[in-house]
């Protein structure tokens, strides 16, 4: 029977099972931080990209929040130099890479106002064999001194980007964090390689890329049986196949419906129907 728990446990890290994303909410981050908050998420993903997060905002909507830091998971990225805003950057790109990510993760640490994040991911694999490999490095190093829990990437599409980097990381990366969609298989292949290596594949773009499967007779029907809605439905899918799904809703109505796939599970027949729709 599938864990209904409000988190998993990652090493030593309390992850909850549906996070709460913070891209594209500008100047209206910290208020959605603290109603996600308010509302019962305990999971916060953000990034030190001034150019799609206001990681400040969120900082201020968790103070908002009064959640005490010890019930929270705090999860951040460092984006390399392509990703960024030339005018606002979160650090000295003339600097070596080790500079730019320590740097970059000590501004997350002051926007998040703590000491110690969750997670840390790389929000896209580096083209240069040696540029990743020294980035992993300094990954580690800030894992090392105990600044950070979890070490992830993001955007890895490539099964075999991915496995190298699990065969050449001495702290070995424990989340994947992808679009999950049609264009890429639903990555079929790297999550099932998370799933054999005890890596989370944590999903964004998840409802806003899936309409099809949204609109499915499948789902539409499932969404009917359990009196719940599609989304719901999908996301319980995910869930109860090792996903963790982020939802960045500015819907107080959406808040409370993403939070509500907690209290309930798929039959194990209707989770095969789901499934045949990925195939």
């Amino acid at each position: 029977m599938p864990d209904l728990s409000r988190h998993r446990l990652v090493g030593n890290v309390r992850m909850p099972r549906l996070v709460y994303g913070t891209a594209w909410k500008k100047a209206a981050t910290a208020q959605w931080v603290e109603a996600a908050l308010r509302q019962g998420f305990d999971g916060i993903d953000t990034a030190g990209q001034p150019r799609h997060y206001d990681e400040a905002g969120v900082g201020a909507g968790i103070a908002a929040s009064a959640r005490p830091r010890d019930t929270l998971y705090l999860q951040t990225k460092f984006t390399p130099y392509a990703g960024q805003d030339p005018a606002r950057l979160p650090y000295d790109a003339a600097a070596p890479l080790a500079e730019q990510i320590a740097a970059s993760f000590a501004n997350s640490q002051r926007n998040l106002r703590s000491g110690y994040l969750d997670a840390l991911l790389l929000h896209s694999p580096l083209r240069e064999t040696a540029a990743q490999r020294n980035a992993w490095a300094a990954f580690e190093t800030l894992a090392d001194a105990g600044k950070v829990g979890l070490l992830g990437i993001s955007n890895c599409y490539e099964p075999a980007q991915l496995r190298q980097l699990w065969r050449e990381a001495r702290i070995k990366p424990s989340i994947v964090q992808n679009r999950f969609y049609a264009q890429t298989g639903y990555d079929r292949e790297i999550r099932a390689f998370c799933r054999a290596n005890g890596l989370v594949y944590q999903s964004f773009w998840t409802l806003s890329a899936n309409p099809q499967l949204l609109n499915s007779a499948t789902v539409l029907a499932l969404a009917a049986a359990y009196e719940r809605t599609p989304a719901q439905i999908l996301f319980r899918w995910l869930i109860q196949n090792d996903v963790v799904p982020l939802t960045g809703t500015t819907s107080l109505t959406h808040l409370r419906q993403s939070l509500d796939v907690l209290a309930f599970e798929l039959e194990a027949q209707d989770c095969t129907a789901i499934a045949g729709l990925l195939a």
